[in-house]
């Protein structure tokens, strides 16, 4: 009988871990991630170096530095896991029976329109599936390229060979302030849109909306007179005042609050395109959440 190979013992399981690491460029962010000891993280990876004889992961900084070989044998596992996980869910998918959870990466826009419809009726649907949300804030790459969530929402752009995007709503900006306010009477021009007083949303520094760069093709620069980094109070700062909010229109439509809504003088398309990576995309449970999504931006564009 042949003797056994040293890589033997390797199972997926330490294949996982291994991508973790190389993701998160950390030890203990991995154990953190999984919830386990750091020895534990420590000891999967010296398997691995003990097998493939090479240190895989050198110390650098307040992280770790991926080896030449260990960056290739990343790569490997990433296309088996995917593999695995894809044998795993090729079988009859039962939304009523099914467990885990399913992790969102977006924006406030998204979690006030579509998030509220679609968490209904995927407790509807499937009971025992956790809904996670993360707020992407810029970062909606990060979160899926780092495997911290399982779809990304939102006007973004995420290029690459393993990773898949729907899109599933165009929304478009508009103007909301108080009805008292002299703009409300009436369509609005652009140039009483310029001289208007303006709130604008930041998103705390992470991202810039899109009718800024609309205005600058146009030569036209607008100064705020307020600026939040979201849109959380955005209603109660505006009431009672001649403030004007520039935001999209789906999100005008959710909000709770008396203010009027009035078209841009100028239409800047939003395009919000739904994300995942290979890991999930033969997943039962995460090929489900997606269609649901699809259909819920459907119901909310109708």
């Amino acid at each position: 009988m042949a003797a056994n190979s040293s890589i033997d013992p390797v199972d997926i399981g330490t294949l996982r871990t291994l991508v973790l690491v190389y993701d998160l460029q950390s030890f203990s962010a991995a154990a953190k991630r999984l919830d386990v000891n750091q020895s534990t993280i420590s000891y999967a990876i010296e398997r691995l170096r003990g097998a493939l004889h090479d240190p895989l992961f050198v110390r650098g900084g307040n992280g770790v530095t991926a080896t030449e070989r260990c960056a290739a044998l990343v790569a490997w596992a990433r296309d088996m896991i995917v593999e695995i996980d894809g044998l795993a869910s090729r079988v009859e998918f039962d939304p009523a029976t099914a467990q885990g959870s399913v992790t969102i990466s977006c924006n406030y826009h998204e979690r006030q329109t579509l998030i509220p419809q679609f968490s209904t009726r995927l407790r509807a649907g499937a009971p025992k599936v956790r809904l996670v949300l993360l707020d992407a804030a810029g970062h909606g790459d990060v979160h899926l390229k780092q495997n911290q969530c399982d779809i990304v929402l939102g006007p973004v752009g995420i290029a690459g060979e393993s990773f898949f995007r729907r899109h599933i709503l165009t929304d478009h900006y508009v103007c909301v302030m108080d009805p008292a306010n002299p703009l409300a009477r009436g369509r609005i021009a652009l140039s009483a849109y310029a001289r208007a007083e303006h709130v604008f949303i930041t998103h705390s520094g992470e991202w810039q909306p899109l009718y800024l760069e609309a205005l600058k093709a146009r030569e036209i620069e607008i100064e705020p007179v307020v600026s939040l980094p979201n849109h959380d109070s955005l209603e109660r700062i505006i009431t009672g005042t001649r403030l004007v909010a520039t935001i999209p229109y789906h999100l005008a439509r959710a909000m709770r609050g008396g203010l009027h809504v009035a078209a841009l003088p100028f239409r800047v398309p939003i395009s919000i395109d739904m994300y995942w990576s290979a890991r999930t995309a033969k997943s039962g449970l995460h090929k489900w959440a997606r269609g649901l999504l699809a259909e819920v931006a459907r119901a909310c564009a109708a």
